[in-house]
């Protein structure tokens, strides 16, 4: 086996193809400019050599192949050593394409949000239904313990296989052009029926629409060529790569491209810029889902906080699912990755009863912990719809009891502003907010804070938010720190203040 070097290692994502190479028997060494957990935490448990920073002197003489993450770019000191060195490099989403997935039938989940929930939910299924599937996840499923794993990828256990001609109900050509068959149309089968066996292991894979390297800038999604491919939803994000919604549907219909005509698309069929990447072409079968009970899948609150749902196959209820889970963004979470376990031949029904067991994934609505009757949640939280839809939920759970957020801007589109008309209005459900205005953020948070319905106020570093949060809380709150990154760990270091006072 190989010696190799990940740039970007502490990302999730280059975290996950870190422990899947270990895993594989590669010696693996990484550097990061940032390392926060709960990433950091996994590569420690692996045993993987980390070094703080990018400078060509971390990277080992002996290393056969270096990863490249896409945060790094030309000008960055160890690219420019790999470049300038002619040592062989390639990105993370196209190491996982040619080192991991041949031999395995994947599962892709993309989306602007839930991509992570939605892929953890789906392994987790997978693996109540006996399928043992290999899983590169966007953060450290608690179920698993770890972010990415081999399964049966590579150990060719059983499995069933896929029929050599497509199911029926595959889109006819109309007119000379692709068609989507319309809900409801179609065999009600499973991509896989029940006509044979092989031993096809299955790998689920977040499939980002970001790009992949400064060498590539094609989505990471298109190296992946699902078998099945769940569409979540679609909304602008990304400001620093994407012009437009346009640019990102684009995207998105190249990854439809991919999908061969004996798989599946999972569509939620409420999403009007997902209709329109469909309208560009569909040579796959397409079952949607969502809340219209028309849909091929459809979902009906039992308890409106999103804690329990009946799904709904083209109108028949085939199960409930009591979760911990909260919000109607994870009721369709759930309902996509119960839609996908189906299209593999796993009974919905069987599986269903599993989820009141899940735990779904580091920094999602995760409950720190609770001091003086105050209870912390760490949220990974980086586009305004994800910041609306989980307070609603946390709304419909706590009632009336006060929700305090203390948010960070800080992905690249919160950073250059491109959200920052709607980030007011999704935190109308907050009771108060503490902002976290570093002095480098490159618009006026002033306006935000202003248009904020409840109170709120913005605050300069770390330090002054503890201090406003301590000022602000009282017994009985639900304070729920908003950030996609470490947030200097504020949220451990709140419940650590709380704790000793």
């Amino acid at each position: 086996m190989s010696k190799i070097h990940i740039l970007g290692i502490a990302g999730t994502f280059m975290g996950g193809v870190a422990a899947l190479a270990r895993e594989l028997g590669h010696q693996v060494e990484g550097s990061d400019q940032a390392v926060y957990p709960p990433m950091s935490t996994q590569l420690e448990t692996l045993g993987i050599s980390l070094s703080q920073g990018y400078l060509p002197g971390n990277i080992s003489p002996d290393c056969d192949e270096v990863v490249v993450g896409n945060a790094l770019s030309r000008g960055n000191p160890a690219v420019e050593a790999v470049l300038d060195s002619g040592r062989r490099y390639t990105s993370g989403a196209q190491w996982l394409s040619e080192q991991v997935l041949p031999g395995s039938d994947t599962l892709a989940v993309a989306g602007t949000h839930g991509k992570t929930t939605t892929t953890t939910i789906l392994s987790f299924l997978l693996q109540a239904a006996g399928r043992e599937p290999g899983f590169l996840i966007g953060g450290v499923a608690e179920d698993f313990g770890v972010s990415a794993r081999l399964g049966r990828s590579l150990a060719g256990s059983a499995g069933k296989a896929l029929p050599s001609s497509a199911p029926s109900g595959h889109p006819r050509l109309r007119g000379g052009r692709p068609f989507v068959p319309p809900a409801g149309e179609g065999e009600d089968a499973s991509i896989l029926s029940d006509r044979s066996v092989s031993n096809r292991p299955l790998f689920v894979v977040e499939a980002d629409e970001y790009d992949t390297a400064f060498f590539d800038k094609r989505s990471k999604f298109v190296h992946y060529r699902p078998l099945v491919a769940i569409l979540n939803n679609l909304e602008f994000d990304h400001a620093d790569i994407f012009p437009d919604v346009a640019a990102i549907q684009r995207q998105f219909h190249h990854l439809v491209r991919t999908v061969p005509g004996r798989g599946r698309l999972i569509v939620n069929g409420e999403d009007k810029y997902l209709a329109e990447v469909l309208a560009m072409g569909c040579w796959t079968p397409v079952e949607r889902f969502g809340f219209d009970p028309s849909l091929e899948w459809s979902a009906r609150l039992i308890n409106q906080d999103g804690s329990a749902f009946a799904v709904l196959h083209r109108g028949a209820e085939l199960a409930t699912v009591e979760w911990s889970l909260l919000g109607r963004h994870n009721v369709l979470n759930g309902l996509a990755a119960l839609a996908a376990a189906h299209a593999v031949g796993v009974d919905v029904a069987s599986v269903a009863p599993a989820l009141a067991g899940f735990h779904s994934v580091k920094r999602r609505m995760e409950v720190i912990g609770q001091a003086q009757d105050i209870t912390i949640y760490d949220d990974f939280a980086h586009h305004p719809t994800a910041i609306h839809t989980t307070l609603q939920g946390l709304r419909a759970k706590v009632g009336d009891a006060r929700i305090v957020v203390a948010m960070e801007p800080r992905s690249n589109s919160m950073r250059l502003g491109a959200h920052s008309e709607a980030l007011a209005p999704s935190l109308d459900i907050a009771d108060a907010v503490v902002f976290l205005a570093r002095p480098e953020l490159p618009w006026d948070a002033a306006k935000v804070i202003d248009a904020v319905r409840g109170d709120a106020q913005a605050v300069s570093d770390t330090d002054a938010l503890l201090a406003r949060l301590g000022d602000v809380t009282r017994a009985g709150d639900h304070v729920v720190f908003m950030s996609n990154g470490g947030f200097d760990g504020a949220p451990r270091r709140f419940l650590a203040q709380l704790q000793s006072a």
